[in-house]
């Protein structure tokens, strides 16, 4: 049997390690100042190639604050190749990034770089930033709430790697096309700590271009109780999340961890959120702990959304929020007895809204305490929606009747089928029979390994974990 001690508590500790502006939008990705409640007056929304495979990372700095330890499936990025710009101060980081020229690799030394109001627009591509320790605590890039987008991306192939970003006003990372399609985004080692609104946003800028195929991993995205005071209380009171994509196609979200968005009040959106006419994305090998809501695809029935000429969802009329996309081998966990007593609780794990032909494939949901729904879709273009060998403790809903390719799924599943449900180690448990082996077969190359990257064999199990003979 493979590993099973590490208990949440533990996994906290540890890091994923490796080596080496715009003013807010509303959530119709039209580049406009936040306006309040979404079009229904209701519910809040719902590039570079790295190596698969590996197990999702750990997060937090070491206990002994020492050098990060590596490990499978974040491995350090290679050596820059480019011309290589290095800063120690915020005067030489802004005039860096603002001289920067196509090839450039900016590295930071490390230290702690108080940027008051400084923000950073990267338009030139082909240009990484990066610490050059390679020690993404060692660099922190702090917003006090002054600095409104720390980092801007509006270029091809950008890398942001091995940092910290904290206290944004708005969003740490914002990615945008402006004027030209954006595309090659790399998002990787980086730790971003209580923005007040969401950690990463992705939408166009300029209509008629997009935001498309990039890839954020190996990061740690968190809302903490220092910082929940300070959330945008626009939009229905709880105006921040994790990852906000809209209109972009291709986006890979892997190995992360995303923890702790939920406000005493409102919904806030989920960890990540892939909406307004996204396509294609890839939600896998993630650790969601203690968010409102895990991963949405779609959220509105109307209003602006991208729409594509080929066709993505045959026999769908009307609008439609997310065309295709993945999620698979995830870990959502919810546990904080705060989250469960607030307003709005935990609402669901997995929730397509207005997405047609997405599917939740071994996915691992569990709450300690209440929650709506566990995995859930809704409105008439939802359809081809496919939900394979998920553990869940809560419902699966079909909340408006369409229908859904269902097999291998296990509700209303005891936290004893877990090696440390009460305390988030959501591997298997050595007795869980009606998980192991117990999943339906799944077209070929859908799901071929489990969150740590372990090769399912012919008899799946039910969930992210596969468990491995010795």
């Amino acid at each position: 049997m493979k590993r099973t001690g590490m208990t949440l508590a533990m996994a906290l500790l540890l890091i994923c390690p490796m080596a080496v502006g715009a003013c807010s939008d509303d959530d119709t990705g039209n580049g406009q100042p936040d306006t309040g409640l979404y079009p229904d007056g209701g519910d809040l929304p719902d590039g570079g190639t790295l190596p698969d495979g590996g197990p999702v990372p750990d997060a937090g700095p070491q206990p002994d604050g020492g050098t990060p330890q590596p490990v499978p499936g974040c491995p350090a990025l290679e050596a820059t190749t480019g011309n290589v710009v290095n800063v120690a101060t915020v005067a030489e980081l802004q005039d860096a990034v603002n001289n920067a020229q196509a090839g450039d690799a900016i590295l930071l030394a490390d230290g702690d770089y108080a940027l008051d109001g400084v923000y950073l627009w990267i338009d030139t591509p082909d240009v990484e930033l990066r610490s050059a320790s390679g020690n993404r605590e060692a660099v922190i890039l702090d917003g006090n709430y002054q600095t409104t987008e720390i980092i801007t991306i509006a270029a091809n192939n950008i890398t942001v790697a091995d940092v910290t970003l904290r206290e944004a006003y708005t969003h740490p990372i914002h990615v945008v096309s402006d004027g030209a399609d954006t595309v090659g985004t790399l998002i990787y080692n980086v730790h971003i700590i209580d923005a007040r609104e969401q950690a990463i946003k992705i939408n166009p800028n300029t209509a008629g271009t997009y935001p498309d195929d990039g890839v954020i991993a190996c990061s740690t995205l968190e809302l903490t109780d220092t910082g929940r005071p300070h959330v945008n209380p626009t939009a229905g009171g709880c105006y921040t999340g994790g990852v906000d994509g809209h209109q972009a196609r291709g986006w890979v979200i892997r190995d992360n961890v995303i923890r702790g968005f939920w406000c005493d009040t409102g919904l806030a959106e989920h960890g990540v959120h892939c909406w307004r006419g996204c396509r294609d994305t890839v939600v896998e090998r993630n650790l969601f702990i203690d968010n409102a809501r895990g991963v949405g695809f779609g959220m509105a029935t109307s209003g602006e959304a991208r729409t594509f000429a080929d066709d993505p969802c045959p026999g769908v009329s009307g609008y439609v929020g997310h065309y295709g996309g993945m999620v698979r081998n995830n870990f959502i966990f919810v546990s904080d007895p705060d989250l469960l007593a607030s307003a709005a609780g935990f609402d669901c794990g997995v929730c397509f809204w207005s997405a047609c032909y997405a599917q939740a494939v071994h996915n691992t949901i569990v709450s300690t305490g209440d929650n709506f729904s566990s995995i859930e879709w809704r409105f008439d273009t939802s359809i081809g929606i496919e939900i394979l060998n998920n553990i869940v403790t809560h419902a699966i809903r079909d909340r408006d009747g369409i229908g859904a390719n269902q097999a291998g799924n296990l509700t209303d599943a005891p936290l004893s089928l877990f090696v440390d449900g009460p305390g988030g180690d959501l591997h298997l448990a050595t007795g869980a029979s009606a998980a192991i082996d117990q999943g339906a077969s799944v077209p070929a190359g859908i799901c071929t390994d489990d969150i740590d990257g372990d090769a399912r064999d012919s008899s799946p199990d039910i969930g992210a974990d596969e468990v491995v003979a010795p």
